[in-house]
């Protein structure tokens, strides 16, 4: 019965007879990406450090500032230049060591991974300053799109403390359970 609703309200391809093989398989093309948008698929399991897309997502911004930005900027003598290399390779290291912690020393893991994100926040404020500065001897272009990464990776990362504390409070309260 739900099926002939479907078919009519126009949501579910109609089932006709079909005169060729090449029909048969678009149509069931079409109908398993029509079943593929409801379904749910979860992310790929958490193993190491590797695996979270906080850290992928801020090694892309070190690579892309160290090959793309930083010898624009030895060019131009940029004084904040260390600082601002220092900043862009404390991220990512930041957060794999707040992801080795979070078991042991988690009120340890959590500032770590705050870190991290004033680190984000930080590399934000240098590329915007060098934006500024520099704006018609630089990419400007790429300059705000990595300033988007590590605004949108900051933004993971705080999702990322906040499930690690949800995480960590059923923990607590499964342990008093048990006792």
């Amino acid at each position: 019965m739900l099926r002939l609703h479907l078919r009519y309200w126009g949501l579910l391809p109609e089932l006709v007879y079909l005169k060729s093989r090449q029909e048969k398989a678009q149509r069931a093309v079409q109908y398993r990406h029509w079943n593929a948008m409801f379904k749910f698929t979860p992310k790929k399991p958490i193993r190491s450090f590797r695996d979270l897309e906080v850290y992928q997502k801020t090694l892309e911004g070190v690579v892309i500032f160290y090959k793309d930005i930083r010898p624009e900027l030895v060019k131009l003598q940029y004084d904040l230049l260390e600082g601002m290399t220092n900043c862009a390779l404390s991220i990512p290291l930041f957060v794999a060591e707040s992801h080795g912690m979070r078991f042991s020393d988690f009120k340890l893991a959590v500032a770590t991974l705050e870190k991290a994100m004033q680190d984000c926040n930080k590399m934000i404020v240098y590329l915007e300053q060098t934006a500024g500065i520099y704006g018609t001897k630089l990419s400007v272009d790429l300059i705000d799109d990595l300033s988007r990464r590590y605004m949108d990776t900051r933004g993971k990362m705080f999702r990322l403390e906040k499930s690690w504390q949800k995480f960590r409070q059923a923990d607590v309260a499964m342990s008093k359970f048990k006792k």
